[in-house]
């Protein structure tokens, strides 16, 4: 049987796998609250300092710890149970929720708290694709991590509605301390959810190779193989050129489009409709043969949307600009994780996903130039400049990731 007709046979039993039940819910519940968090400190954030630069910073915290430990991390993960691991991550989360949510009611939080939290997420963030997702492959096997995939990222996608929209009504109704409270409670689910993981992995066995061999062993893999090579590119790409506009939404719906907290999360929840349709598009119809063609398409219909979002002068217009970029980013953010998944061998795995992190934390270059630009040139334009840029170095690239198999 052809691996193409095996993936179509069997991606409809993976959700009678408890396991993958377990795994997806946690990673639903997290992504949740991490944007609903994103949001709720952004508007924060820009409400406190009318700053641009402030609310790019904050968001680049989260993914400066990706570019500092995504590799030690990924090649750490293969000495640790990663269900222990798990664990573990999600019980921190939730004391973070908890200081925050306590400095919140009793009026005490301050910028600089949410900065520390988001660099503390931004840790947590960097163990999701060695512990968690590389799980979920162990769990339903090489055959299915596409439709896992699929499925996986739908869950971020609904999020992506979910998160900003309650995020929204929560700060225009019960202020940030809602927002945190309704983060203790997401991550007492994770926590519950976790402990019950039945899955256990073996544990690479001590041997005289120290996590920074190994680590370095990652990166000399991905630089020999050009399909890796190439998945790494455009990941860098997406997440410096295209991603960091994120962070302007609640900027241009305040400033440009007039709308106040909850319009802002409403709008914000358009690029998660869009994604989350495209995911199930992907899941149903997407055949081995599409991979590489939704991953690279994804990214340049992505970016090519981004001057149109940032002056349209309507939000029923800019929100359907962000259905666009949800769609596209259901491709690229798919089909990452699982050619990252089928490319790299068994038993390198977490560490090749511990250099897609660096490679996702380069973004935060990203976020400085866009909030820098913004200070200068204003929103809009801001975003203007780096989707073109980001198109440009797409075709500047092009002998580099034709090798995924465009």
């Amino acid at each position: 049987m052809t691996v193409t007709a095996l993936w179509g046979t069997q991606r409809k039993w993976l959700l009678a796998e408890p396991d993958f039940r377990r795994l997806w819910l946690i990673g639903l519940v997290v992504f949740s609250v991490r944007w609903l968090e994103m949001l709720a400190v952004a508007v924060f954030a820009y409400q406190q300092t009318g700053s641009p630069l402030i609310v790019a910073l904050l968001t680049m915290l989260r993914m400066l710890p990706m570019a500092l430990f995504g590799a030690p991390i990924g090649a750490a993960a293969e000495r640790i149970e990663r269900r222990t691991a798990l664990v573990i991550v999600m019980f921190s989360m939730l004391l973070c929720s908890i200081a925050l949510a306590l400095l919140a009611w009793t009026g005490s939080l301050e910028v600089w708290h949410l900065a520390l939290a988001s660099l503390f997420s931004g840790i947590i963030w960097t163990t999701d694709n060695p512990v968690r997702r590389t799980m979920i492959g162990e769990v339903v096997g090489s055959e299915r991590m596409s439709a896992a995939m699929s499925i996986d990222v739908g869950a971020n996608n609904a999020s992506r509605m979910l998160g900003p929209t309650v995020g929204g009504i929560l700060l225009a109704t019960l202020g940030i301390g809602g927002a945190f409270v309704v983060s203790v409670a997401g991550y007492l689910v994770a926590v519950a959810v976790a402990v019950r993981v039945r899955h256990r992995n073996a544990a690479a066995p001590a041997s005289g190779t120290s996590v920074l061999e190994r680590m370095i062993e990652g990166l000399m893999l991905v630089h020999s193989d050009r399909r890796l090579s190439g998945i790494m590119v455009i990941t860098v790409i997406y997440n410096t050129f295209g991603w960091p506009f994120t962070s302007m939404i609640p900027v241009i719906g305040q400033d440009d489009l007039g709308l106040g907290p909850a319009g802002i999360g409403l709008l914000a929840s358009m690029d998660g409709v869009g994604a989350f349709g495209g995911a199930i598009v992907i899941a149903l119809y997407a055949k081995p043969r599409h991979f590489a063609r939704l991953f690279v398409g994804g990214v340049a219909i992505y970016l090519a949307m981004l001057p149109v979002f940032a002056l349209a002068s309507y939000p029923l217009l800019a929100g359907s600009v962000l259905l666009l970029t949800g769609l596209a980013n259901a491709g690229f953010s798919i089909m990452q994780a699982t050619l990252v998944y089928l490319s790299a061998p068994a038993e390198m795995r977490s560490r090749v996903f511990g250099v897609l992190s660096v490679c996702i934390g380069i973004g935060m270059i990203g976020f400085l130039h866009l909030g820098w630009l913004a200070g200068l040139i204003g929103a809009p334009w801001a975003i203007v400049t780096t989707g073109v840029e980001g198109l440009l170095v797409l075709l500047l690239t092009r002998r580099w990731w034709r090798a995924i198999g465009v």
